[in-house]
């Protein structure tokens, strides 16, 4: 019954991932729901309209007081995560960064500056990055590669969400040197290629952070490196398509449908998947 519904958060959560992580052994997939069942409800709780701050501060002291006593909270989401982050020697700073992260999204509102994006970064995806270099057993080597992963996805997500976050009063990508004053879409449409240039150079930027990422998957075993670069290229597949039209992120959300997902871990299964690429450089 946990597991089911660890599965059901995951499934409705993030498509990307969890299409992606069927590609994982039952073993390994069974924790990452776990994980994904902990960070999604504790994301829910702070994006989901209205607010309710009460419910998220509920949520992180039922954590923190099942941490510390080590009893178990009677949260099935809360007490399988603990269990995992013991299992898997999880540091519980990681959390704690995480649990940062998610209530700093109760209150502030936008990110200035790129080093205020990257603090919030740290917590929100590179955390997780972490916590799934640990559930594969991978060696320390990897773990700066496994935070670059996570710090490039969520800048995609960043850029894929520029509508929906604006509508909650949020904005994560820092303007300094673009130009611009405001991602509003009435206000762009009056700076097209103020923008168009904007968006392109922040793919460059998730680009790079993505090149360095894949320099570590030599420290993942095969059959665990298949679902990781399967998310990855969905990723990747995204931006390319932000890149060819970035005024696509006020029309609709750029997701990669079920059957592009599946399809690319079958490719990279039977090693035949070719790599991404992306021109983000494009004209019009």
């Amino acid at each position: 019954m946990v597991a089911e519904k660890h599965e059901h958060i995951f499934r409705n959560g993030s498509k990307t991932y969890y299409f992606s992580s069927r590609f994982f052994p039952p073993v390994v997939r069974r924790d990452v729901y776990a994980l994904y069942g902990f960070v999604r409800v504790a994301d829910n709780l702070v994006d989901d309209q209205p607010v309710d701050p009460d419910a998220f501060h509920a949520f992180r002291k039922t954590y923190t007081e099942a941490l510390t006593s080590g009893k178990a909270s009677g949260d099935v989401i809360i007490d399988a995560f603990l269990e995992l982050q013991n299992r898997k020697h999880f540091d519980p700073a990681w959390t704690e960064a995480f649990l940062d992260s998610m209530e700093h999204d109760l209150s502030a509102r936008t990110c200035e500056s790129l080093d205020e994006v990257l603090t919030y970064i740290y917590g929100s995806a590179e955390v997780i990055g972490l916590y799934m270099a640990r559930i594969m057993d991978l060696s320390e080597e990897a773990f700066g590669y496994a935070v670059m992963l996570g710090r490039a996805m969520q800048y995609i997500n960043f850029i894929r969400d520029i509508k929906e976050d604006l509508e909650i009063g949020r904005r994560y990508l820092p303007l300094g040197g673009s130009g611009l004053t405001s991602l509003d879409s009435e206000y762009v449409q009056q700076h097209p290629e103020q923008f168009k240039t904007f968006i392109r150079d922040e793919i460059k930027r998730y680009q790079h952070w993505q090149k360095e990422a894949q320099k570590g998957y030599r420290f993942i075993p095969r059959r665990y490196r298949i679902p990781i670069m399967t998310a990855a290229d969905m990723y990747c597949w995204t931006a390319h398509q932000i890149a060819k039209d970035p005024f696509i992120v006020f029309e609709k959300k750029v997701k990669p449908p079920k059957a592009r997902i599946l399809r690319k871990g079958i490719a990279h299964s039977i090693g035949v998947a070719l790599p991404c690429r992306i021109v983000a450089n494009q004209k019009g």
